[in-house]
């Protein structure tokens, strides 16, 4: 807040500037005399008259051009070209004024070398006083900033690299010294901008921040390609340094402060394509007439399925999960940030029929989304029945139900896992994907499958166990170093489930993943976002594949072809043939499962997805870094 002497002054400031706008004005026309006459004592009888015709054109100029309307402290190119046009409107204004007036009373009309003298010392004079507390304002910030900030380099010396400087130099307290740029431009190279040196190539980035002792690098260029940021932490760095960026975008939003938009870099700048942002053209509506229920509403991606139909307008909401503490927590949540809507938090099991008869008969959703799985993959292998009593059986449940009672929508969230699986995990999400595509063909329901592949940070996956063990200080464990897998986020996962079920595709929807990332080089990227050295301050252990891993994920099985792509984004896919077999199987199924013959489970899961081969697990794996 304001205090009452900022007040004042911020109030009378115009005034003052025009005052002083007055007496530079007179002072530049009684030195600029002195200058062009050696005896100007001759000459000074028109004074008094010239100064008043001078004062008055300088005043009108400025006031025009609104140089009394100034900001000390981020005056910028733009208003130094204003101080100078205003300058010289004003000498055209006196110089005119002269000749129609002064001379209209005998007078004579001040030598043009006068006029010359004036006009230069006068907007030389206007631009210092507006400039010079901007230069020692930067001048002070530089010095605080080399004694108290953090020394910082600033990668790219373009638009944004510049604002960048600017901004964070015109911060009241310096946090940063930046003490240069790098750039791969080479004909910036050696050049200055904002008083910072260009430094030379990217590719020095590790010797200049060990020579120049630099704590954080900042990337200023909002539009860089995700493989050129994992190149970067990939660089080898000698020493700990801190990681951020100016966010996607950011060109697009220059009237916020980039200084406030710098934040720290993440593991979803590392994706290696642009994130996803989908527009729901056939979201839900406001009006609260849809009922949606999303099962599995507690875990990564149910709950943020809830979280983005709340935020399209969907007022009534029913969330159902056996985890009573996390819907708890989930509909606080909820009801704090979304209090028009009306959002039910219901305990139970797809396993369960008789319990899921009386939520959809007491509810009547019309949209269901089905996120409720077992996934981790090593688990399931050990305990292959209960794989099948949750990802197929109470797949089967949730379906049939829906169809009874009317459901418009359905949508099952699977996993790139189920392509040719290599894990129990992944041959159970195959199998419930047979299940929707069986039901579609019989239902008046219109059932759809999601398939994404391995989400950043959910719970489980890779992302959250790397950043334990690094907290940990190691090691880092990785199956194998050649494991590769595909990465989206949280929020584009559901932006595909809520598009495929609104956009009524197809039967089964894949989105675009880009290129496979290494799981190795994220741990080393990881390690270096977290300040430290990789094989240094935290070691990297390859533990070996584990029974159902397998080394590169696929997102297409066999039989299966695509007829449509939405956006350049959204694979819509077709199966060849139709399913057959699904009921005998599930009999099948339940029986082994509910008699836990783990040996009649596998084998039923081979004659139904014969393109799974699965592995038993003996004992628990180390916990290591697949990803689940």
């Amino acid at each position: 807040m304001e205090s009452k002497d900022t007040a004042r002054w911020t109030r009378f400031r115009p005034f003052l500037l025009l005052v002083a706008d007055g007496f530079i004005a007179a002072f530049a026309l009684w030195t600029a005399y002195l200058l062009r006459f050696d005896a100007p004592g001759e000459h000074l009888a028109v004074f008094p008259f010239a100064v008043g015709l001078l004062v008055a054109s300088r005043l009108a100029s400025n006031l025009y051009f609104r140089l009394h309307r100034w900001s000390f402290k981020f005056s910028s190119l733009r208003d130094g070209a204003r101080v100078g046009i205003s300058g010289l409107m004003g000498t055209v204004l006196f110089v005119l004024g002269a000749y129609f007036g002064l001379r209209s009373f005998g007078w004579d009309v001040p030598p043009r070398g006068v006029v010359v003298f004036e006009m230069l010392l006068s907007t030389m004079s206007m631009a210092g006083i507006r400039f010079a507390p901007r230069l020692l304002w930067m001048y002070r910030a530089d010095l605080w900033g080399r004694r108290k900030g953090e020394r910082t380099l600033i990668v790219g010396a373009g638009r944004s690299g510049e604002t960048l400087l600017r901004a964070l130099q015109g911060q009241d307290i310096q946090a940063h010294h930046v003490v240069g740029f790098v750039d791969d431009n080479r004909d910036k190279w050696g050049h200055i901008v904002g008083g910072k040196p260009i430094l030379g190539a990217v590719t020095e980035l590790p010797k200049l921040a060990s020579a120049l002792r630099v704590r954080v690098v900042i990337i200023a260029i909002p539009g860089l390609p995700s493989s050129r940021l994992r190149e970067i932490l990939s660089m080898g760095f000698a020493d700990h340094l801190r990681f951020q960026i100016l966010p996607r975008g950011y060109g697009s939003l220059q009237d916020r402060d980039p200084a406030e938009a710098v934040r720290d870099v993440s593991t979803a700048d590392l994706l290696s394509r642009e994130q996803l942002v989908f527009s729901h053209d056939r979201a839900p509506g406001p009006d609260g007439h849809r009922v949606q229920l999303v099962a599995g509403a507690a875990g990564s991606i149910g709950s943020e399925v809830c979280a983005q139909l709340l935020d399209l307008g969907a007022r009534r909401l029913v969330m159902l999960d056996i985890d009573e503490n996390g819907l708890y927590v989930l509909k606080r949540r909820f009801e704090r940030l979304h209090p028009k809507a009306q959002i039910v938090a219901e305990v139970g099991d797809i396993r369960d029929v008789p319990r899921l008869q009386h939520l959809f008969a007491h509810h009547r959703p019309s949209d269901v989304f089905h996120a409720a799985a077992r996934k981790h993959v090593p688990l399931m292998e050990s305990a292959p029945g209960e794989a099948v009593k949750t990802n197929v059986l109470g797949t089967h449940n949730l379906a049939r139900v829906a169809d009874a009672m009317g459901v418009a929508r359905f949508v099952f969230m699977s996993t790139d896992k189920a392509v040719r699986p290599t894990s129990v995990m992944g041959a159970t999400k195959r199998l419930g994907e047979l299940v929707i595509h069986t039901m579609n063909d019989v239902s008046s329901t219109r059932f759809s499958v999601v398939r994404f592949g391995n989400v950043l940070d959910s719970a489980g996956s890779v992302v959250p166990l790397f950043r334990e063990q690094i907290a940990a200080g190691g090691p880092v464990t990785v199956t194998h170093p050649e494991i590769q897998r595909f990465f989206m986020t949280i929020s584009e996962a559901v932006g595909l489930v809520l598009r495929a079920a609104y956009g009524d595709y197809g039967r089964l929807c894949v989105l675009e993943m880009g290129e496979p990332i290494r799981i190795v080089d994220l741990a080393r990227q990881m390690i270096t976002l977290a300040g430290l050295v990789p094989d240094r301050d935290v070691n990297i252990e390859f533990t070996g594949l584990r029974p159902g891993e397998k080394l590169f994920e696929e997102l297409l099985a066999d039989g299966e072809r695509e007829v449509q792509l939405i956006d350049g984004k959204i694979h819509v896919v077709e199966m060849d043939g139709p399913v057959v077999g699904v009921d005998s199987t599930l009999e099948e199924l339940r029986r082994a499962s509910t008699e836990e013959d783990v040996a009649g489970v596998l084998a039923t899961l081979r004659r139904a997805v014969p393109e799974f081969r699965a592995s038993m697990l003996s004992e628990p794996a180390q916990e290591s870094a697949s990803v689940m």
